[in-house]
Parts: structure tokens; sequence; C-alpha cells
């Protein structure tokens, strides 16, 4: 059975360290804290789970700060975490089984990250991270601000999730206080960089900027697929929010240069005619959202409601505006079995009971 390492950055994390620590702390053999600089007991909880609590002076650069973490472990793997995210009781089962199975000449370890649920406790957002590392490769982490862990050598995915379960927000201006940084000691910026700064941009509003920014990275050619797709779909929320709807389109038939068509992207160009009451075209695209295959071991952002609860909602909406009233409640009755407690889904089973009563 392989050792492992859990490695961990954290700042004032009084609220969810614990919490963090209790889903993991018998999955692993060796806890690390690396704290930069908190204000609160977030040390004295750490204090409780291992003895192994290192301070590292913050100069804003996350990749930094966990390559000194991962500097500290002994362990056979190194896992490390966020104190906002848990393993949940079914994945900690999974992770167990994992550890006892994990052939030798696994480098690394990808696992879904799960961003929210719903009340169904279905997670909203997923993506595959890397998650458990071999320490013998000596992997580095890259980049001050989004950092990822360059890996390379045999890899697997896994169905094993981390969920993230955010409390408090990220302290606002953050992550542009460090782009703005790497821009006056100016610093090169990678594709990546170019793609996580267009999107910090169009976070804090500044959507000219952020078109720039997203044109620079997909000009460079060099962008990974699914930040590409993102970009694109990203460009169009950038264009809409300034009124420019030619741009919006476009930006997302640009996606489909990429790769085949995401759902994601389906649903929001059925959204776009929707809005112009070309109910005819709107069903085409929620209907393609639909009969798309949903990719399984992806590395990219799945919003999972787009895959079928969304396009079937919006489908129900598109068929009542044509009169075509029993494919209507059709696509209602489907999305009930998705979300059975869904407000929009009892809204609709309300209005078309009203309908029968009427006629």
């Amino acid at each position: 059975m392989i050792k492992i390492s859990l490695c961990m950055i954290v700042k004032n994390e009084k609220d969810t360290l614990g919490r963090c620590l209790e889903s993991v702390k018998d999955l692993v053999d060796e806890i690390i804290i690396v704290d930069t600089g908190s204000t609160d007991n977030t040390k004295e909880i750490a204090n409780d789970y291992t003895d192994k609590v290192f301070d590292f002076e913050w100069i804003d650069d996350f990749s930094a700060a966990r390559n000194y973490s991962f500097s500290k472990a002994t362990m056979d793997y190194i896992l490390w975490l966020d104190a906002d995210d848990v393993i949940l009781e079914e994945d900690r089962k999974k992770f167990l089984e994992l550890k006892k199975t994990l052939a030798p000449d696994i480098d690394a370890v990808y696992m879904k990250y799960n961003l929210g649920c719903n009340k169904e406790g279905k997670p909203c957002l997923s993506y595959y991270r890397e998650r458990l590392s071999k320490r013998a490769k000596n992997y580095k982490w890259i980049d001050p601000i989004h950092e990822y862990l360059a890996i390379s050598g045999k890899k697997i995915n896994t169905d094993i999730c981390i969920t993230h379960k955010k409390i408090h927000p990220n302290p606002p201006g953050r992550n542009m206080k460090i782009f703005e940084k790497m821009i006056k000691e100016n610093r090169k910026f990678s594709p990546r960089n170019l793609y996580y700064y267009a999107r910090e941009l169009f976070f804090n509003g500044k959507y000219n900027e952020s078109i720039e920014y997203y044109e620079k990275f997909l000009e460079t050619g060099r962008g990974w697929i699914e930040d590409n797709i993102s970009a694109c779909f990203d460009l169009s929320q950038v264009y809409k929010n300034i009124g420019d709807s030619k741009e919006r389109l476009r930006a997302l038939f640009r996606s489909f240069e990429y790769d085949t068509p995401r759902a994601e992207v389906c649903c929001e160009i059925g959204y776009y005619y929707k809005e112009l009451r070309r109910y005819n075209k709107a069903i085409f695209w929620f209907d393609l959202a639909m009969k798309l295959e949903k990719p399984k071991d992806s590395w990219g952002f799945i919003r999972h409601d787009s895959w079928d609860y969304i396009p079937l909602l919006e489908l129900c909406v598109c068929y009542d505006k044509i009169g075509n009233t029993d494919k209507a409640i059709k696509c209602n009755e489907l999305a009930e079995k998705i979300k059975p407690d869904s407000r929009a889904v009892q809204y609709n089973k309300k209005y078309f009971e009203s309908l029968k009563s009427k006629s």
C-alpha cells in the first residue's frame, strides 16, 4: 500500500480547515500545513491534526507556497487540497481502495473536482485536476496565480471526487493584484496567463480589456482546447453584457473551430434565439444540447445541467410558445425526473394544469 503526504497552503481558514482535515485525516499518512500569514486561529486548528505546521511569507505567488509545502513531504505520493475542500464518504471509500491498489508505475492520479452541488447533492460544475503525484518525480507548481502542477509520465483518471465547499469569497482584488504585479515586473505572459487574465478582467467588469486579452490568447494558437472553448463562451458573455449581439453569436460559433459542439454553448445559442422570439431556431439548439454525448474523461469544465435539465426546461417554454402543448408538457415531465423539487418544474406543472381546466 502506498503512503501519502497531504500538503496544504492556508491563510485565515478557521471556518473550513477542521472540516477538511476531518474528511481526510485517516486517508493520509502525513499532514503538512503551510500557513501564509493567518491572523485568526488557523494554525491552532492545524496543530490539532499535525505537528508539521510551517510558516511561509506570502509573496503573491501561489506556486511558490505550494512548492514549499511539497518540499516538506516525505511519503511516496503527495495529495494537495484547499482548506474549503472535502472528501465525501463515498469518495473516501474509493480513495482507500485506490491507496491499496495503485500500481507503482503510476506517476499521477487525476480526480474530479466538484464545484457546488444542487439540492439533490449532484455537482453543478466539475472538471479533472491533478491531485495525487509521485514525490520522487519532484513535480513543480507553475504560475503565481491559477497555478498548475507540471505533470509528466504515466497518469490516470479516476472517479474519485474532491468536493469544493466554499464558505467565504476570495479576498477582493487578490487575483487582479497578482496579475498587475506580473505586468509591472514585465513578466512575459504565457497563453495560459493571457486566458486567466482575460477572465479576471471580465469578472471585474473591464469588458473591453477582457476582449483584448481573450483575443490575444486565442491568436497565440497555443491554448489548451478546453481553454479555447471556454474563452469563446466567455467572450459571448462579454459581448452580451455590452449589447453586441452579432459578436455574441459569432463567439459561440467560433468555439466549434476547436472541437465538437458542447451543450453549454448550444444552450447559450438557444438562449440567443429565444430572446429574439425565434422559437423554432431556439428549439433546434436546445434539442441538440440534449442529444450530445457528455464527455466522460474531459479535463475541461462541465456544467452538468446544460446537458439535460436546462435544455428540457427551455424546450418546454419554446414548445409552449409555438403552441405545441403536448411536447411542452413532455419536456417538463422529463425535467421533473431530473429535479423533482425544481420550482420551475412545479410552476410549469401548475401552468399546464390551469390550461387544462380552462379547456
